[in-house]
């Protein structure tokens, strides 16, 4: 069992690993972003994704030199002795929208223990000016401009319910997901394809969003959103999906995998 002490340890860790990271994005320049593609057409990284993820482990290294790392750009770095907890690290999650100079991007940080329990995480949106957290059992939090909030989720069974989502990069399961979109809205007023994962999950938490649901997104994606959604009091479905430290899922595992949040009635909107 995780020590409360720890877990709130770990938070304070967490939110300083996504406040370096934070601050890189917040140094954003246009004309030295260093664009390229890392496979998928739309599938971009930055300069900045590097240097924030850079800067995102070596914060966490600096208290945590025996916790393993795993992030979207490096992959994962294990210590010789590793103590067990492991940190997963987007450090720009909406990369197009960053390209764009389109407001929703953020460095996602999560910590697990050693057996896999997510115990803290922090989704800092600098150009929000929000940084959103939780520890497990301590409930979910904003910042915003010095002012701290409690989460507590969206507000069940109101008027004009917004359903978040994403699309794939592969023009194949976009289509795909083009075609269940309609049956996906039914009940819904309207949705949302804000272009981040961990934002989605956040403003779940916030009560912004009704319900997220979204197919495709690796451990990075949710790892720090779900948590805080969950502490959040939300109805939360992680996928399934092989550990980084194992390889990590195939692609049509990953394509296959629902990530979902929203209050419970809404939990069976969306596919198992």
């Amino acid at each position: 069992m995780n020590h409360p002490d720890l877990v709130t340890e770990l938070l304070a860790v967490a939110r300083r690993a996504a406040a370096a990271g934070a601050a890189v994005l917040a140094s954003r320049n246009g004309d030295a972003l260093e664009v390229s593609n890392k496979g998928d057409s739309g599938d971009w990284v930055t300069a900045f994704d590097v240097a924030a993820e850079n800067a995102v482990r070596n914060a966490i290294t600096a208290d945590r030199p025996l916790d393993t790392i795993t992030g979207e750009e490096h992959g994962t770095l294990r210590p010789a002795e590793p103590s067990g907890y492991r940190w997963s690290i987007d450090p720009l999650d909406g990369t197009t929208n960053f390209i764009r100079n389109i407001v929703y991007y953020a460095t996602s940080v999560a910590v697990a223990d050693p057996d896999g329990v997510w115990l803290a995480g922090v989704v800092h949106a600098p150009a929000l000016s929000r940084i959103y957290y939780a520890a497990r059992g301590q409930g979910a939090w904003l910042e915003e401009r010095d002012r701290v909030t409690r989460l507590e989720g969206p507000v069940a069974g109101r008027a004009g319910q917004i359903l978040a989502t994403g699309f794939s990069y592969d023009p194949a399961v976009r289509t795909e997901q083009a075609a269940l979109l309609a049956d996906l809205m039914d009940g819904f007023a309207d949705v949302r394809r804000l272009g981040s994962a961990a934002l989605d999950l956040c403003l779940v938490a916030d009560g912004t969003h009704d319900a997220y649901g979204e197919r495709g997104l690796n451990e990075h994606d949710f790892s720090a959103g779900a948590l805080i959604a969950e502490e959040a009091g939300c109805w939360v479905r992680r996928p399934r999906l092989a550990s980084p430290l194992d390889g990590g899922p195939t692609d049509d595992d990953r394509l296959a995998a629902w990530t979902c949040a929203g209050t419970l009635e809404l939990s069976g909107k969306f596919p198992l």
